[in-house]
């Protein structure tokens, strides 16, 4: 990681430690957009969350999908309900046109306007509160300019999804691949989250006492953690080679590694909080939930192997 980019990941880990605690996230949650405006404020203000990806000539950071990733790890870790996800995809999704809408893309970077990406209609993350909708299909591009929106119903309640209908629609172009950058960024959320239900289960076990000891010191939770450990991090560097080199096998295998990470590791914690961990007052449950909603987002597991067969093995 470069020295920039770790000061990028400092500041923003600053932010969501001062302003999206758990109950905060909580009170997101339940608030009319499902995300806090505040916070989402001072990520475009202090830290240009929104413009990392579009160029300085049109209003943006010049940044990289590496420094939007850098960011999505962070809010992960704490399960920030935010729009920056579906904003960084739909400025991608226009830089693709052969003319830029400057004037968009702009009100995106400063983050007064909303983006989302439609890979599946039924299923669009933060579609119910975007300004700009764009969609991938066959190979294309296309900006919906005029649609109606339908909330969905989720078990990860810090995401919220909404199934969207086109009665407009305007072509960009060639599709510069938005399956795999949403898959990436995706993937590095998920790495994020793993890694503090991971600290979170370390934490407790080290508290929770039985047998006059606590239980991070019997030898057979220690192996259980380790090999946690292990997983998250071989996860995390598989999601780093994609964010530096966005191919499609890179993006599917970095999708594969980090929803297994996440999935393992949401599972033992339940696991080793014991029952607490399912109660609404523990935070643990909404790790779990974020866990399971992620793995169905996008692609399953076997709709992403399926395709990196066909990736890496030569056609008969």
């Amino acid at each position: 990681m470069t020295e920039e980019r770790e000061m990028l990941r400092d500041t923003v880990a600053a932010l969501v430690g001062k302003h999206a605690g758990p109950a905060a996230v909580r009170a997101a949650i339940e608030s009319e957009r499902g995300y806090d405006e505040s916070l989402w404020q001072l990520l475009c203000e202090q830290v240009g969350a929104a413009a990392l990806v579009v160029p300085d000539e049109l209003g943006g950071a010049g940044g990289e999908l590496a420094d939007a990733a850098t960011v999505l790890q962070e809010l992960g870790r704490a399960l920030v309900p935010s729009p920056l996800w579906g904003t960084t995809l739909a400025e991608l999704a226009l830089l693709a046109a052969a003319e830029p809408d400057a004037e968009t893309l702009a009100a995106l970077a400063d983050g007064s306007s909303i983006g989302a990406l439609v890979l599946d209609p039924d299923y669009v993350v933060n579609g119910d509160v975007a300004d700009v909708v764009v969609a991938a299909a066959d190979g294309r591009v296309s900006r919906w300019t005029e649609f109606s929106a339908e909330p969905v119903t989720t078990m990860d309640l810090t995401r919220r999804l909404a199934r969207l209908t086109p009665t407009d629609t305007a072509d960009l172009g060639a599709d510069p691949g938005l399956a795999d950058f949403a898959a990436i960024l995706l993937a590095a959320e998920q790495i994020g989250a793993a890694e503090r239900c991971l600290d979170l289960t370390v934490e407790y076990a080290k508290s929770r006492v039985q047998f006059g000891r606590p239980i991070g010191s019997f030898q057979a939770l220690k192996h259980r953690m380790a090999d946690l450990y292990v997983t998250v991090a071989a996860a995390k560097a598989v999601v780093n080679e994609a964010c530096d080199q966005p191919t499609p096998v890179n993006a599917a295998t970095a999708r594969l590694a980090a929803t297994e990470a996440l999935n393992m590791v949401a599972a033992e914690a339940i696991q080793l909080h014991g029952g607490i961990a399912i109660t609404w007052e523990h935070d643990m449950h909404l790790y779990f939930k974020r866990a399971h909603g992620s793995a169905q987002l996008l692609s399953t597991t076997r709709d992403i192997l399926r395709g990196l067969e066909s990736e890496v093995l030569p056609a008969s």
